[in-house]
Order: structure tokens, then sequence, then C-alpha cells
């Protein structure tokens, strides 16, 4: 697997990961956990970017 298809793909899964943490915490209202996930999801579309910038370079 090239890295920039790894990387979109690891992005796309932090991604929904940390909506899905952000959601759950927001849920039993534990703002630590709502934090966490927040961090992860942005974290997820850096990484998802990072990968759609190595892609074009590859071309």
């Amino acid at each position: 697997m090239k890295p920039s298809t790894k990387n979109q793909t690891e992005g796309v899964y932090h991604e929904a990961k940390g909506k899905i943490k952000e959601t759950v915490g927001k849920i039993i209202d534990k703002p630590s956990l709502e934090a966490e996930g927040l961090a992860e999801k942005v974290a997820g579309k850096v990484q998802k970017k990072v990968g759609e910038v190595e892609k074009v370079l590859e071309e």
C-alpha cells in the first residue's frame, strides 16, 4: 500500500473514531472523553490531508 493511501485510510479511521468518542463523551457528560475525541478527530483530518498531498506529489 502506498504511503499516501495508508495515511488517507488511517486518517479516515481516526476521524471516525474521534467522532464516536466525542459523541459518547457528550452523552455520558464526560468532558475529558469529549476532548480526547475532538483531538483524535482533528488529528485524523490532518492525517487524511497529508495523504491527499502525498498522492498529488506522487503523480
